[in-house]
């Protein structure tokens, strides 16, 4: 049976009355059309504010590559604490926050192992850790970004044996003179949603390392909110990706952050196989990683030794 309206004099009028002569009109919530959708996927939004970054940021760059190749010829420590100061900076203008969790340390001839999604993790990392990268040498082919790299003092590797002796010895040199290095020791970008597996030869610097400390790295916001797995693709750089469209999507977005772990370091020695060291930190490095994915409480891990 049909309800009965409230008002006496509604429920004697005709039915014509009760019966509403045009459909309820909605508005849009937000103003204007796909270009400020923003909850759709915005085909048109955040360009300007892409434009905005990108300018900014290869004027940050220009003006510092002078600043660093002059450091470079000087004696102590300038051209570290310097290198370290253009990624920051970089990444504000950028629109990056980073977020550490975990006890800094600039001990020197630290060995950090990170896993590795983005070309973002160079400026990510770069500003949080006073580290020289270990990178592919294809890299320091690229236009801008290999001048970049080679005053940021970066350690280009091959895939050639013939010069693996050579690039592992100037890592070994690196360390003995008191640097500290970034290494990726899966060897290639992952897509975000797992860490690939440590080869175990990319570890074998690690003896002349004073300090080993894994380190995780996720990029878990996204407009501010926690970013899912279908978001991984805005910042993972991986496979045949060209990075000149991935940066030009990644930048129109806004409330982008990466959170770093820096898990308990442990001595070289602690773990003499090299093939049980890459497995240990691999583990750590997983298992900080997948609980940022999952948006639970981020803490440093204790690496096992047994």
């Amino acid at each position: 049976m049909d309800a009965l309206p409230s008002d006496p004099a509604l429920a004697l009028a005709p039915p014509s009355r009760l019966r509403r002569r045009t459909p309820i009109q909605f508005r849009r919530a937000v103003p204007g059309g796909r270009a400020f959708d923003v909850m759709g996927d915005r085909p048109l939004g955040g360009r300007l504010r892409a434009i905005r970054r990108l300018l900014l940021a290869v004027l940050w760059t220009i003006l510092c590559m002078p600043v660093q190749a002059v450091l470079l010829l000087l004696p102590g420590r300038g051209k570290v604490a310097f290198a370290r100061l253009y990624w920051r900076v970089a990444c504000t203008l950028m629109g990056m926050r980073v977020r550490v969790v975990g006890e800094r340390s600039s001990a020197p001839r630290t060995l950090y192992l990170s896993n590795h999604s983005s070309w973002l993790d160079i400026p990510v990392l770069g500003g949080a850790l006073e580290a020289a990268f270990v990178s592919k040498a294809e890299i320091g082919r690229w236009p801008l970004i290999g001048w970049v790299a080679r005053l940021g003092r970066t350690v280009f590797v091959s895939r050639s044996r013939r010069r693996t002796g050579d690039e592992a010895r100037e890592m070994q040199e690196r360390l003995a003179a008191g640097d500290s290095l970034i290494l990726f020791p899966e060897g290639t970008s992952s897509d975000g949603t797992r860490v690939l597996p440590f080869r175990s030869s990319f570890l074998a610097v690690a003896e002349k390392a004073e300090t080993i400390r894994p380190v995780s790295v996720v990029y878990d916001r996204l407009g501010g909110l926690p970013a899912c797995r279908r978001d991984r693709p805005v910042f993972a750089w991986y496979g045949n990706m060209s990075i000149a469209p991935h940066a030009w999507w990644l930048l129109r977005h806004a409330g982008l952050r990466a959170t770093i772990v820096l898990h308990d370091p442990l001595p070289p020695g602690a773990i003499p196989n090299r093939k049980s060291l890459a497995a240990a930190t691999e583990a750590v490095v997983a298992e900080g990683a997948s609980a940022l994915r999952q948006n639970r409480e981020a803490r440093p891990l204790a690496v096992n030794l047994s």
